[in-house]
């Protein structure tokens, strides 16, 4: 077994959380904080409703399909320069997108802002599982990384629509320039990586080709599957065209001396099962921010500002879920027993919300949901953070932290476009079998009563989602509770050595 260093913990790591923290709500609220903006963007620089999606498919696609790339550059590098380098691209990309005249000068300033998030994401998320290896602390600092990688979409959507509605739709891309610049300059200051942690190996050039376009295929097969249909050629071709390129990912990955992922990173069944279950529950996620976002707006009549606020109550259960239930119990109890009544609780939440009506009572229908589901989410999401990078080799911190985000990233393309064409489907049936009442109704109040249909069909989709997320965590997840130091193995044979935690560099 490789001689290792002593395990010396950082003075200034709780500093550090903060500026990781900071920079993880820059990436999450930039998801949800540019949909609320869009229509005011769209009208400003003249982009036509058939382009309008791209906004938002440039940032998915860049994000999602380079973001094993990112994670093994991170472990490559160094993850204090990856994270420094993608703060700083990511304030560039955000004041081309501020600034931009045209579309096209939109589109590219997202792709920009996607690639050099899919750089800095994994980076934080393993700087956090190198420098915090002390039980009680791992989970206190996953506590609130998790609560912010739950809550910061909705956080999104209240700053974007404050920003919408009183400056200007450009200053949903300026609002990032502040947030990155106060997290390189704390990184930089602060952060201080451990000695050996990196992963020297040269990179995987087949593995980043394979891995990023099949990636890309995988996101944007589901992108037009919304748009032109499940059937549609293009839909079926980009989704063979993901499915052999992944599996020829795989094939390479088992091959090469140093792979781009590590297949021991993901055959672990927790590991594995955590990605599973997390990409899982996002889908329901993703697709609940959407239509419940619809519904506020369009239904009930709500300012984008009145929506944003309207999410508070989730974004407060998940907070109270991570660092209340989640970090005072991981140390105490296997991660299952948090993750599958986690996911539960959550599908309750969706359950009470497949009951809306165009009349349904905000405080008596959609407050307790919410609640809920920002209790069940945080309580499951802050385990899963932490069983996502506990126990691999620091080498490979990188590339399992961008293993989380991935599932993230492909849960949410899923979940927008799988759980819209479920709404789509029921809007259509329901027109069809209740064209008799539209004139009894009238126009308005008949697409409304259309369209609240589709969001509950789809949100039992979402329950449905969120059991099958607890019942794969019921079956895969199987570690005990995170207490003590993670078991990291060192050496070819697989030992373990709970002491093979570097020392710390300045």
């Amino acid at each position: 077994m490789p001689e290792t260093a002593q395990v010396q913990l950082d003075p200034r790591r709780w500093k550090a959380l903060a500026f990781i923290a900071i920079a993880q709500l820059m990436v999450v609220l930039d998801a949800t904080i540019v949909n609320i903006a869009l229509p005011s963007a769209q009208t400003d620089l003249g982009i036509s409703d058939a382009n309008r999606q791209r906004v938002i498919t440039a940032y998915a696609l860049a994000f999602g399909g380079l973001l094993l790339f990112g994670g093994r550059i991170a472990d490559l590098w160094g993850r204090k320069r990856a994270f420094t380098l993608g703060l700083i691209g990511f304030a560039g990309a955000s004041a081309l997108g501020g600034a931009a005249a045209n579309e096209a000068m939109l589109l590219g300033a997202r792709a920009l802002q996607g690639a050099f998030g899919a750089l800095l994401a994994p980076a934080a998320l393993s700087l956090l599982a190198v420098m915090f290896t002390e039980a009680r602390e791992r989970a206190k600092a996953f506590g609130i990384y998790g609560a912010i990688a739950g809550g910061g979409g909705a956080v999104g959507l209240i700053l974007g629509g404050f920003l919408t509605e009183y400056l200007d739709w450009r200053w949903t891309f300026f609002v990032n320039i502040p947030f990155a610049v106060i997290a390189a300059a704390g990184a930089f200051l602060v952060i201080r990586e451990p000695v050996g942690s990196r992963n020297s190996n040269g990179l995987d050039i087949p593995g980043i080709v394979l891995a990023t376009l099949g990636l890309v295929s995988l996101v944007y097969g589901f992108t037009r599957a919304e748009s032109d249909g499940w059937t549609a050629n293009a839909t079926i071709g980009l989704f063979v065209a993901a499915v052999v390129l992944l599996v020829a990912f795989a094939l390479v990955e088992s091959k090469v001396r140093a792979p781009l992922l590590p297949l021991r990173v993901v055959a672990d069944r927790n590991r594995g099962g955590v990605y599973l279950s997390l990409g899982l529950a996002v889908i329901a996620m993703f697709g609940l921010f959407l239509f419940l976002t619809y519904y506020l707006q369009i239904v009930k009549g709500y300012s984008p500002v009145q929506t944003g606020f309207a999410f508070l109550p989730m974004v407060a259960g998940m907070i109270t879920g991570s660092t209340q239930i989640g970090a005072r119990l991981m140390t105490r109890v296997s991660p299952r027993l948090l993750m599958a009544p986690g996911f539960l609780l959550a599908a309750v939440g969706m359950l009470i919300l497949t009951q809306m009506q165009t009349d349904s009572s905000y405080v008596g229908l959609v407050l307790p949901a919410q609640l809920l589901l920002g209790l069940g989410m945080g309580t499951a999401f802050m385990p899963a953070m932490s069983l996502a990078t506990y126990g691999v080799e620091p080498r490979d911190a990188g590339v399992a932290s961008a293993m989380v985000n991935t599932s993230q990233q492909v849960g949410g393309a899923i979940g927008t476009a799988l759980l819209n064409t479920i709404a789509a489907s029921a809007v259509t049936s329901w027109i069809t079998s209740h064209a008799a009442e539209a004139p009894a109704l009238g126009k308005v109040a008949f697409a409304n009563q259309a369209a609240v249909h589709g969001y509950a069909t789809a949100i039992w989709w979402a329950v449905g989602i969120l059991v099958l997320s607890a019942l794969i965590v019921i079956a895969l997840v199987n570690t005990g509770h995170q207490g003590g130091n993670p078991v990291i193995v060192s050496g070819e044979e697989g030992e373990q050595d709970a002491s093979a935690i570097p020392a710390l560099a300045h």
